[in-house]
């Protein structure tokens, strides 16, 4: 019923979405929303991908990637909200028309949600037998299915930082309260590569295949997504302020060093949790030994200094010691 009252309203709509006559409003919005439904619709027409080529593997292969790719999606889940909490902040500057400071914002919001998905991923990565044993392995799921999981989720993992980044940078297509296509172009060539990769990587290494498939095709998503942010639309009707772009030279400059902290915290992690029979200290242990070599790097990353950090544990501590927690 909102969405119809938001069709259907005779309310003027923002300059940002429509520069016409009353009688265009309409179609206007119906076109956004069918972008990005569609885009939508693309994006979960991976999971029924997956799961065909899965249907000609032995009997639990599906368990295996679905139990997989739910504990793996967590921490792309967590780092989402930030670039959800603040795209309401991206469409008011564009609606503003100051493009500079919606540049600075997703910049800002593409380094902390990839430095949050990458912290979770190494963690995954270094801790998966562990972390699957302890949800999982009870009655009918047994040891060989936690390894087989565990291997399917280390694999599926890699591709975490492209899911980030996907739903980080499609915000940017649709923060000017335009319909755009090009996100919907681009999903389906993600698609497709995974459809083809998939199909070539299925034989030989079974779910394996398929979760590196998707990895590859969603990764390949990210990296068109974030090229088409590179240079003003070309598609803006006349007296439309133009999207948000971004500085991709300045973007995978800012990645580079969490990308690195990201492979030696796992290098870690691992070696730390192989030290510890019992599940939950070798998994206490693995994702300490993660977060204290990421955090470090993160945080110079993103320009967070030590002063900063001590201040914000005192003020914290203050607030707790006082009971004011919120």
């Amino acid at each position: 019923p909102s969405l119809w009252r938001q069709l259907t309203t005779r309310t003027p709509a923002p300059a940002a979405a429509v520069d016409g006559p009353a009688d265009q409003e309409r179609p206007v919005r119906l076109a956004l929303i069918a972008a990005v439904l569609l885009f939508a619709l693309c994006r979960q027409s991976q999971v029924l991908v997956e799961r065909f080529l899965a249907s000609s593997l032995p009997a639990g292969a599906i368990s295996h990637l679905n139990y997989a790719q739910k504990v793996a999606q967590i921490p792309m889940t967590l780092s989402l909200m930030v670039c959800t909490v603040t795209f309401p902040v991206v469409a008011r500057a564009l609606a503003d028309g100051d493009t500079a400071r919606a540049r600075a914002r997703v910049q800002r919001d593409l380094l902390l949600a990839s430095c949050v998905v990458l912290l979770g991923m190494c963690a995954v990565v270094a801790c998966a037998p562990q972390m699957i044993g302890l949800l999982f392995q009870s009655g009918a799921f047994t040891a060989s299915d936690t390894a087989a999981t565990a291997d399917v989720m280390r694999v599926y993992a890699l591709g975490l930082l492209g899911q980030t980044l996907v739903g980080a940078l499609v915000r940017c297509y649709f923060s000017a309260g335009r319909a755009r296509w090009y996100p919907l172009g681009v999903m389906g060539v993600g698609i497709v590569a995974t459809s083809l990769t998939g199909a070539l990587a299925v034989g030989r290494w079974g779910v394996a295949g398929i979760a590196a498939a998707n990895a590859a095709g969603i990764t390949l998503t990210a990296v068109l997504l974030l090229t088409g942010l590179r240079a003003a639309p070309s598609d803006d009707a006349p007296g439309t302020p133009a999207g948000v772009t971004v500085g991709v030279r300045r973007v995978l400059a800012d990645l580079g060093r969490p990308v690195l902290a990201s492979v030696l915290a796992v290098a870690a992690g691992v070696f730390a949790a192989g030290r510890f029979d019992a599940p939950v200290t070798a998994l206490a242990a693995g994702c300490l030994a993660v977060t204290a070599v990421f955090v470090p790097i993160a945080l110079s990353a993103l320009g967070v200094g030590a002063a900063t950090v001590r201040r914000c544990v005192r003020t914290v501590t203050r607030r707790l010691t006082h009971g004011r927690t919120r």
